[in-house]
């Protein structure tokens, strides 16, 4: 249900061995169930049949006929329908796996297993998008192996659905996993006690979130349980004067306080929401700032722009009747709105100077069409063509910025660590890159010093230019950068406004959910 509003999911695999799966009950004739042509339809469908093999209940056979064909209008949510495909195929996925699992107890595997299908389904069908982590025992073996597809081939079709992390106990032996990490990347890792226990790691402990039980899919928000994020981007190097950006925040203050009035329709989470009001001020365009104006005077603006925002927050409370947020600032990854900004992602520094930086979308999205429009290359997904287009963005950092290259491990992660004590109260988001033969030797060293000084963090190992196709970000040269923005046509609109998709105007939305606005 969560996946399907395009909310990103965090589950945890404690409940391996709680039950043995018994599968249905086929002495008796199927139960026939219509799914209907809604959102709930699909979630139910998949409810009942879990049921099914876990109770043993009666089997399920279903009845797709009331879903509407693929590339038919989707009225109230926006989008195009991408007809019961995706669905059917969940169902019969889940049934295969939970066939094979029958007589035993559940798995690690098992259930990391259901969560990825589930998130593939929601990815597939069409423009909604859906993000999972999934959190494992440090020491559970299985955990780590699961994105190992040499052990586990059959889980590539949809492994690449979460991402993975163990809940690292500071003073660990990190070896186990730092060997994963040098194959793939994988796990990473969350410090649940120093989420619990601090706000920004330069001030004492505080336990303000002794309630926390894991985080969002980029780990830039300690959640409850049934806990959703509230974010906000600003852009500190866009602005002249410190003052300015001051009176950013305050904006984005109010703007992200003013969502956490709505409600929600799940009872659970309401209960959450309410009492925690928790907000992520992010901030992106660190590497640009550093480059223009140097660490310490980011140092200042980012302490003083925390005071304010903790000063701006009692006072918005107070004259709406609410408590005050229990947390106010992220550091989030910002894949796609940094793009809007031309900033380069939250903490991280840039592939090149100049790149080109690939998207995702739905092959059926309107939106595609004016892309072309617009000059940018779209071309079908190599993994997925029938269902998947990827769309090719071109990007300039800026004059004297550093890349990846250029920064070392150890470096990022005295940046996150930066930024973990000056600014977030919450989380920053950090995947840090490193050159696997040169810097991966030192990754257990590296985590033993800044276990104290971080809440989470993961890593990828830097990989060849060429080393899949459609890579997310790709260097260019000058040359290469200056030929794409000379096919780009500014002229083509790219507002939701011109969609050719309309939305039933009883039933329009106020805000996104999705990469599709429906507004009144």
């Amino acid at each position: 249900d969560l996946s399907m509003r395009g909310v990103g999911v965090g589950f945890d695999t404690r409940g391996a061995g709680s039950f043995v799966i018994p599968g249905p009950d086929r002495t008796g004739p199927a139960e026939r169930v219509v799914v209907p042509d809604d959102r709930q339809g699909g979630v139910d469908s998949v409810r009942r049949l879990l049921s099914s093999h876990f109770h043993h209940e009666a089997e399920v056979d279903f009845d797709y006929s009331q879903i509407r064909a693929a590339g038919l209008p989707l009225k109230t949510f926006g989008g195009v329908s991408s007809g019961p495909g995706p669905l059917i195929k969940l169902h019969q996925s889940l049934r295969r796996l939970l066939d094979a699992q029958r007589g035993a107890a559940l798995s690690v595997t098992c259930i990391t297993d259901i969560m990825n299908m589930i998130g593939a389904c929601v990815v597939a069908g069409n423009i909604r998008r859906s993000a999972e982590i999934a959190f494992g025992a440090a020491n559970c073996k299985e955990f780590l192996d699961l994105k190992d597809y040499s052990l586990n081939p059959q889980r590539m079709e949809y492994g690449w659905a979460s991402n993975n992390s163990i809940f690292a106990d500071v003073g660990m032996d990190y070896g186990e996993a730092c060997t994963r990490i040098q194959a793939n990347g994988e796990p990473g890792f969350a410090w649940l006690s120093n989420m619990q226990e601090y706000s920004r790691m330069g001030e004492p402990a505080d336990g303000r979130d002794h309630r926390v039980r894991g985080g969002n899919p980029c780990l830039e928000q300690s959640l409850e349980s049934m806990e959703l994020c509230c974010l906000v981007e600003t852009f500190p190097h866009k602005h002249a004067a410190r003052e300015d950006f001051d009176r950013t925040l305050q904006i984005a203050l109010l703007f992200a306080k003013a969502v956490t009035l709505l409600p929600l329709h799940w009872p659970e989470a309401n209960q959450v929401m309410l009492r925690n009001r928790r907000i992520g001020c992010s901030v992106s365009g660190i590497a640009q700032f550093i480059t223009a104006r140097g660490l310490h005077e980011l140092r200042g603006w980012l302490e003083g722009g925390y005071r304010v925002l903790r000063a701006h927050d009692g006072r918005l409370s107070e004259w709406l009747c609410v408590r005050p947020s229990i947390k106010l600032t992220s550091v989030k990854p910002s894949g796609t709105i940094s793009l809007l900004a031309g900033a380069t992602p939250g903490v991280h520094y840039p592939e090149a100077r100049f790149y080109i930086r690939r998207l995702r979308m739905s092959a059926s999205s309107p939106l595609l069409e004016r892309l072309r429009g617009a000059g940018y290359l779209v071309e079908p997904c190599a993994v997925n063509p029938s269902e998947t287009a990827v769309v090719e963005f071109p990007i300039d950092a800026g004059p004297g910025i550093r890349t990846t290259r250029d920064v070392s491990m150890w470096e990022q992660l005295s940046l996150a660590a930066f930024l973990q004590r000056y600014w977030a109260d919450n989380q920053v988001s950090a995947t840090v890159t490193f050159d696997p033969a040169r810097e991966g030797p030192h990754l257990e060293h590296a985590l033993q010093y800044f276990q104290y000084q971080l809440k989470g963090v993961s890593f990828l190992p830097r990989l060849p230019a060429s080393a899949y196709p459609q890579m997310p970000y790709e260097a260019i040269t000058e040359e290469e950068y200056a030929e794409a923005m000379s096919r780009l046509h500014h002229r083509v609109s790219l507002s939701s406004s011109h969609s050719a998709v309309e939305t039933d105007a009883q039933a329009q939305q106020s805000f996104c959910d999705t990469d599709t606005c429906s507004l009144p």
